[in-house]
């Protein structure tokens, strides 16, 4: 455990390093057990240093923080996935990355705690009850297909048709649920997509959102029937789509469903309006993440919308405010000079979304350096995917005199998927946050210089 500095743990004489054992007299199982043991006003922890265990008694006044930064957002095992779909992006992995990254969680606490999505195929009674007691809400729930035999077949699990009878339990008790449906060619799009929306309708219409996105693939992927989608698969998909958001407004009043903006920049097609997102419910699942970006950089709002924590980010740490693990451990302190051009670092993808708001500056001396995701390879194209060992391949070529500007969310506690960090690449980067505020600040300082 780390100690916050005069904090009531600190006046205690609770120390780093020390391990957390029980809290008054309970062994908590994860982080939102532990937060409600600790706003007790009076703390009892039960603690080992090195070979001794002993109690510590705290007085605090209720809700202070105990200043205590943990270590794991899970305490106990995690809940792993008995799912073995073909479009999971973990059997699509590299060897030899830390061990963490082969974990396949199933957990709703981390669907709660970090964004990730969960199947419901390892739910429980006890789960049911623990979320409705304690307003675990919002939840994500991977759905794919609503037909019980075409979720059989997307899960490669005998339970998966059968398991969203704990979709349709947490709706009933009010918990706010939003759904993903991964849609892979000549598998679950076509009639089986159309099925599933209007199951959708039928079964779950009170899901506050449901976010249509495309499978991932990476050149080290082992399934025969996993492809990229084509062009025109991607133009039915956004179609099929908007045809369902008609019927939806029809019949709920909202559109339910939306295309994420990697079918649009597959397909060569604008983004919707901004409006058309209605509040950008799966802006964290890349559901008008562009629009936002464009309204943050354009200067149209003050308030930045920050992604979720990342793929794999929840195995490196417990979450920082807001259950939202820590990307980077500070930006590395570069001070802008004015008459340096810059080179802002992205992925394929984010480069398409970048390169006409650059050009509306009308600043030459700024450029987008779209990174090819090699390490990965396949249609990977994401930012959030790019890892050290392409980025160092593309900065070995770039002048040592520019500024490279690099957003965080490529990183997990200030690292690369591949284990490397900023400090191993060959010129210095200024990291900063994925928003486009951060980002017209970041070229605001440089025209201020």
């Amino acid at each position: 455990m780390a100690v916050a500095p005069a904090s009531p743990a600190s006046r205690a004489a609770v120390e780093v390093g020390d391990e957390l054992i029980a809290l008054n007299g309970v062994r908590p199982r994860d982080v939102l057990e532990y937060q409600q043991l600790v706003d007790e006003p009076d703390v009892v922890l039960d603690v080992r240093r090195g070979i001794l265990e002993f109690e510590i008694e705290i007085v605090k006044a209720p809700g202070e923080p105990l200043g205590l930064e943990i270590e794991s957002a899970l305490f106990d095992q995690v809940r792993t996935c008995d799912n073995h779909c073909e479009f999971c992006f973990i059997y699509q992995l590299p060897p030899g990355l830390r061990r963490s990254l082969y974990l396949k969680d199933d957990d709703y606490r981390l669907s709660f705690l970090y964004g990730n999505f969960t199947t419901l195929t390892r739910f429980t009674e006890a789960d049911l009850e623990r979320v409705i007691t304690e307003r675990l809400s919002p939840l994500n729930v991977s759905i794919h297909a609503v037909d019980p035999d075409a979720r059989n077949e997307m899960l490669r699990n005998r339970r998966g048709g059968p398991t969203l009878r704990w979709l349709r339990a947490l709706l009933d008790n009010g918990i706010e649920v939003h759904g993903q449906v991964v849609v892979c060619p000549d598998l679950n799009d076509g009639a089986t997509f159309d099925d599933t929306m209007a199951g959708i309708l039928e079964q779950f219409p009170e899901l506050a959102s449901v976010c249509v996105v495309p499978l991932g693939v990476s050149k080290y992927n082992t399934e025969p029937r996993m492809r990229p989608h084509t062009i025109a698969e991607a133009n039915a998909v956004i179609d099929a789509v908007h045809d369902w958001q008609d019927v939806f407004v029809a019949a709920l009043g909202r559109r339910l469903a939306f295309a994420s903006d990697e079918y649009y920049l597959m397909a060569g097609r604008p983004f919707p309006s901004a409006d058309a997102y209605e509040g950008f419910a799966m802006h964290e699942d890349g559901v008008g993440m562009a629009r936002t970006f464009e309204a943050e950089f354009r200067g149209e709002t003050d308030v930045a919308t920050r992604p979720a924590s990342g793929f794999f980010a929840w195995v490196d740490g417990a979450p920082a405010e807001g259950y939202r693990a820590q990307r980077a451990p500070g930006s590395v302190a570069i001070t802008p000079r004015a008459s340096a051009p810059v080179g802002i670092l992205t992925g394929p993808l984010g480069a398409e979304v970048l390169a006409p708001l650059v050009a509306e500056m009308g600043r030459p001396d700024v450029r987008v350096i779209a990174v090819e995701n090699r390490f990965f390879g396949g249609n990977v194209g994401v930012a959030g995917l790019l890892v050290g060992e392409d980025l160092r391949r593309v900065l070995a070529d770039e002048p040592h005199s520019h500024r490279y500007l690099l957003p965080d969310v490529c990183l997990s506690n200030g690292a690369f998927l591949d284990g490397t960090t900023p400090a191993d690449l060959p010129r210095p980067v200024e990291i900063i946050p994925t928003d486009g505020i951060a980002l017209r600040v970041a070229l605001q300082a440089q025209t201020d210089g």
